[in-house]
């Protein structure tokens, strides 16, 4: 073993007292970011090559600052995108819900489908279904000042056209015209704060979090923006907590306008998003 992997299991031991939920992942992968290779060639650095500042960056994971901050870098299906301080850090069980939704578009009979990520953050829904759906136009919407920076940091060079604006009121010019609605909202109840990991309650920002009493306010509101921008058939596809699978559907109702109201599960067979047909008059 040379002196790196020695020195990641130790990190690794640390992470795992600190309650990181995982460990070794994040001890490698630091590791990797470090010393400028990926975590498949950390056995290939020279025992003299090794970077002290690994510690530094170990130290910091240890006290719970999220891995994607400190790398400056998230995995998303098939992007990396910059995320740091402001923005909401993707999450994997976000890539579940992205991949019905690009299914469902190339079902539709539609050349160049109109599609709107509401609340993007990042722009991680938005740059993925438009590397997926090749002749998709997609509308990316983010009221936060400071996330905006990062979606356009992400943004720039792609097709998507990022907009800043309240979703809840957003692109009134597309009004009636869109294919597909998608968004990763905030969902926690604001009575659930003290639960929420360290990573997130800390360091992303609130706003993309929480959400009203029972989480689902802006899920409401949403709705209503779905429904006047969506043309007759189209979808929406809305990600919330495990907890909320019952509820969600119940929201996109026939006396609404809409049809075929379902939840959906996460590779962990936990409740993961709803989606909803607009219903044709």
């Amino acid at each position: 073993m040379n002196l790196l992997l020695a020195e990641v299991a130790q990190a690794t031991q640390r992470l795992a007292d600190a309650g990181v939920p995982s460990p070794r992942f994040d001890a490698e992968e630091l590791a990797a970011f470090v010393h400028g290779v990926k975590r498949g060639e950390l056995h290939t650095v020279k025992d003299a090559d090794f970077d002290a500042r690994y510690w530094e960056a170990v130290a910091r994971r240890e006290a719970r600052e999220p891995l994607q901050h400190i790398t400056g870098r998230a995995f998303f299906r098939y992007l990396e995108l910059q995320v740091g301080p402001g923005v909401f850090v993707p999450r994997p069980e976000t890539e579940s819900v992205v991949g019905w939704a690009i299914d469902a578009v190339r079902a539709m009979d539609v050349v160049e489908p109109l599609i709107v990520d509401l609340c993007t953050g990042s722009g991680a829904i938005a740059l993925a279904m438009a590397q997926e759906v090749p002749r998709s136009r997609v509308h990316a919407v983010e009221l936060s000042d400071d996330a905006l920076e990062w979606t356009r940091k992400n943004a720039q060079g792609s097709r998507v056209t990022v907009h800043q604006g309240n979703a809840l009121t957003a692109l009134p010019e597309l009004d009636g015209q869109v294919d597909l609605v998608i968004s990763n909202p905030p969902y926690i109840p604001l009575t659930e704060w003290e639960y929420v990991a360290p990573e997130a309650r800390d360091h992303d920002p609130g706003m993309a979090l929480f959400s009203g009493e029972d989480g689902l306010d802006t899920i409401r509101g949403i709705e209503r923006t779905a429904h006047r921008l969506l043309r007759p058939g189209g979808l929406v596809v809305i990600e919330h907590a495990d907890t909320q699978g019952g509820q969600v559907p119940w929201i996109f109702n026939e006396e609404s306008g809409w049809a075929d109201a379902a939840d959906h599960p996460d590779l962990n067979n936990r409740p993961r998003f709803a989606t909803a047909r607009k219903a044709t008059p």
